[in-house]
């Protein structure tokens, strides 16, 4: 989940899909800001560019570099004063067709190791959703439903709502009229990849969230249950019941 729940920005980014092997991503609040590896023992990273750079190696020790995926997950640990205690799974987006050297299954594939994790009850599911798209369709809540039927562990995640149709909005969805969820839906406003190419830091990109939800005119009276900063601490306060 490429969400900016710390204020490093870390994860490869781009078009198709870019998480390959699930990333098992542990925040740490701590005084002192650096990363380590489960495979790389005893090393710590300062650079959070390297980070980037040794996430995409070793996705592609294992799975090549031609959009190949596995299941073998990247075990990942990040202290910093600048996040809340949190273990976070990334996994492949769903897809339904094969690219580069991925099997022609690759769809059934991404649903097990989707299952492998989503499927424990321990587990929290963020069903994520562009807000420009149909939720009704949308593969996320289908298959949190399956796993998932009385909703006790998703909370659903809209994304993309700076991107909508001029005159449409997510109202009913946020304010969880649409299709609703026990635990509701939280919108974020992610950065585009003008923004991610023109080096907006995530510093910027909170602040810019903040104020579109506050200044419109659909989302402002639900403003403070959006955005970033209020799911990253749903996410670590909230308990599986």
């Amino acid at each position: 989940l490429h969400l900016c729940l710390s204020i490093r920005d870390f994860l490869p980014r781009g078009s198709g899909i870019v998480t390959r092997r699930p990333l098992i991503l542990q925040l740490v609040n701590s005084k002192a800001e650096y990363a380590e590896f489960l495979h790389c023992k005893g090393r710590k990273f300062v650079d959070f560019e390297e980070v980037r750079l040794e996430i995409e190696a070793e996705t592609d020790r294992i799975t090549g570099s031609n959009k190949g995926i596995s299941p073998i997950p990247i075990n990942l640990r990040v202290y910093s004063p600048n996040v809340l205690n949190l273990t976070l799974i990334d996994l492949p987006g769903m897809t339904k067709v094969a690219v580069g050297d991925q099997p022609p299954d690759i769809e059934h594939q991404i649903r097990d190791m989707l299952l492998q994790f989503i499927t424990k009850e321990s587990c929290l599911i963020l069903a994520v959703t562009p807000a420009n798209t149909d939720l009704a369709n949308s593969d996320a809540l289908k298959i949190a439903k399956e796993v998932d039927p009385q909703g006790l562990r998703t909370i659903g995640v809209i994304t993309k709502l700076d991107l909508m149709d001029e005159g449409t909005t997510a109202q009913d969805i946020l304010e969880n009229k649409l299709l609703p969820l026990r635990r509701g839906y939280i919108g974020v406003v992610n950065r585009s990849q003008k923004d991610i190419d023109g080096k907006k830091d995530i510093r910027a990109a909170l602040a810019a969230e903040r104020k579109f939800f506050l200044s419109h005119p659909a989302y402002r009276h639900i403003a403070e249950r959006m955005g970033t900063p209020h799911l990253q601490k749903t996410l670590n306060q909230v308990d599986v019941v």
